[in-house]
């Protein structure tokens, strides 16, 4: 009988062995970036970019006393977001990219407390994300004290509207993941005076530069032309913050 015990033992260590394994090698495999993300994460004389516990992109003269902190999608290459925090970089924003434990954000939530320590010089902080990047942002920011969050595909699970936080939301119109009707079924968390962006064209995979995503709907405009409607409504909310 100890036998028959000690059999069914092993077997159920292996099915949790292959099981886990399964599910890392699952959350491991994520599409290969694209040539504008590598490129955007070469330094130059107006913004260094570092590759370490996070990826920093830091103005060469810093204009700005507000921080980016930025989660990436679920299985996407945290360099993938690289082309839009650079854009911040160039004008003035010191941003970051927080890479996430087997590229999921919610096994790393609180990731952006080391980069919020190790900056005290920044006055205020903004986090945001893509996706389930995003989720994970609002929590982060339902439970620290940030000044700003931003979504893109995504909306806020916390309960956020009593609190004085600012709020940009972004949307595409062919996003097949989170499409705009779930973003807006949120919407009873966010403070009052969130704003929204709609990107008529837009999806899912778009916000980030890593290709296609399955599951998503085509864009009906350019990955460019979606990122500059991101850039700049990105932009224009980061000059509302104090």
């Amino acid at each position: 009988m100890k036998r028959v015990w000690v059999r069914i033992l092993v077997g159920v260590v292996v099915v949790l062995a292959l099981a886990t394994g399964g599910f890392v090698a699952w959350a491991l495999s994520v599409p290969p970036i694209m040539p504008e993300a590598t490129q955007a994460l070469l330094g130059d004389e107006t913004v260094q970019v570092t590759q370490g516990r996070w990826i920093a992109f830091e103005p060469a003269t810093p204009t700005r006393t507000t921080g980016v902190i930025f989660y990436p999608g679920g299985r996407v290459d945290a360099r993938a977001y690289a082309p839009l925090m650079r854009s911040l970089a160039e004008n003035g924003y010191p941003a970051f990219i927080v890479p996430v434990t087997l590229n999921l954000a919610l096994f790393s939530p609180n990731v952006a407390q080391p980069v919020i320590e190790a900056y005290p010089q920044i006055e205020q902080w903004v986090v945001g994300g893509h996706s389930l990047g995003g989720i994970v942002a609002s929590q982060f920011a339902g439970s620290h004290p940030v000044n700003g969050l931003f979504l893109q595909g995504s909306y806020s699970l916390p309960d956020l509207s009593a609190s004085n936080i600012k709020v940009l939301v972004m949307m595409g119109t062919q996003d097949g993941l989170i499409p705009p009707e779930e973003v807006r079924s949120h919407d009873e968390n966010l403070p009052a005076g969130a704003q929204f962006l709609t990107i008529e064209g837009g999806n899912h995979a778009q916000f980030g530069w890593y290709g296609e995503q399955s599951g998503d709907n085509p864009a009906t405009i350019s990955h460019e032309e979606q990122q500059q409607q991101v850039s700049s409504a990105l932009l224009s909310w980061l000059e509302t913050m104090p």
